[in-house]
């Protein structure tokens, strides 16, 4: 009797467990669904209806009128079109160069086990809980030539018009958008670091390498896949820096900080110009999707490859 129990209870056992089929396919498609859908409904529609809107001629409030490519035209014959690319292409070049090396070190340094360096870490973070409205404001009162902090201790250099000169304004865009967002890359950097396995640099201390050796070759080649992941989330969100500069410089002194959203922004609801305003969403998201797609393809074929291969 006792034999029969065991024979059943082997037979549920291996029915209930997963075929190896069944590990090798992975989860069901089923499960992506609800993600799909919303993904559809509040991504996929939107954009297709803003691609519907840049062939038409509509001014926000009356009748939307189908106009063909005249909109199109009229976006890429305006010589404001081509300086916001230009503005944007800058934005987001110096500033990776700045977030990017300033992110690393600091997320090596915050992911020691240090009480003090996790202090730091919480400090470093608190830029990352304001807002990018409340962050322009507070920068754009402490940069006034007249009333800011320059003035305030008494110091010439900062008493200029730092927002007002088109030779300075684009790199004071670049510091505050960096002060920002440097805390959010740091975090990821802490954590790729924090993944390492210690029995990595164990063995570097044994062979007598220093900290400097250490980094090169321990630290940077396992954080391959997390600088890329940071690096797409720079690139790819300098194109949504439009809250924070609008507030801080409306896209002034001219249009030397008219970013390609902010244009967007201004041609739709300023000029009154939906459709063209569409087709600059529409090369707004071209140029996002294929920097993704860029920088995705850096990681290789397999990103689900462990990094520590060859270790």
């Amino acid at each position: 009797m006792s034999t029969t129990t065991a024979t059943t209870r082997e037979q549920t056992s291996r029915r209930e467990q997963p075929s190896r089929r069944t590990l090798e396919k992975g989860p069901s498609g089923w499960l992506a669904v609800p993600a799909l859908a919303f993904f559809t409904l509040f991504a996929i529609l939107p954009l297709l209806g803003v691609l519907f809107l840049s062939f038409t001629r509509w001014d926000g409030l009356g009748e939307i009128k189908l106009d063909g490519l005249s909109s199109w035209q009229t976006v890429l014959a305006d010589p404001v079109t081509g300086n916001a690319l230009l503005v944007t292409a800058k934005i987001m070049f110096f500033s990776f160069i700045v977030q990017a090396p300033i992110s690393l070190l600091l997320g090596v340094f915050t992911a020691a086990s240090q009480k003090y360096r996790a202090a730091l870490a919480v400090l470093y973070f608190v830029p990352l809980l304001l807002s990018s409205a409340a962050v322009a404001i507070a920068f754009k009162a402490l940069l006034d030539p007249n009333f800011g902090l320059g003035p305030g201790l008494g110091l010439p250099f900062l008493a200029q018009d730092w927002l007002g000169n088109s030779d300075l304004v684009l790199f004071v865009v670049v510091f505050v958008i960096a002060w920002q967002f440097v805390p959010f890359h740091t975090l990821i950097y802490q954590g790729g670091v924090r993944q390492i396995p210690t029995s990595l640099y164990e063995a570097a201390q044994i062979d007598g390498a220093g900290r400097i050796q250490q980094f090169f070759n321990i630290t940077l080649p396992q954080l391959k896949y997390t600088i890329i992941t940071s690096s797409t989330l720079m690139v790819v969100g300098s194109l949504a820096y439009f809250d924070l500069v609008f507030v801080l410089t409306a896209g002034g002194p001219g249009y030397s900080t008219r970013l390609l959203p902010l244009h967007m922004y201004l041609t739709g609801f300023k000029a009154n110009d939906m459709g063209a305003a569409s087709a600059l969403g529409v090369i707004l998201v071209v140029i996002g999707l294929a920097l993704a797609l860029f920088l995705q393809r850096l990681g290789g074929k397999n990103r689900n490859a462990s990094q520590l291969e060859g270790a």
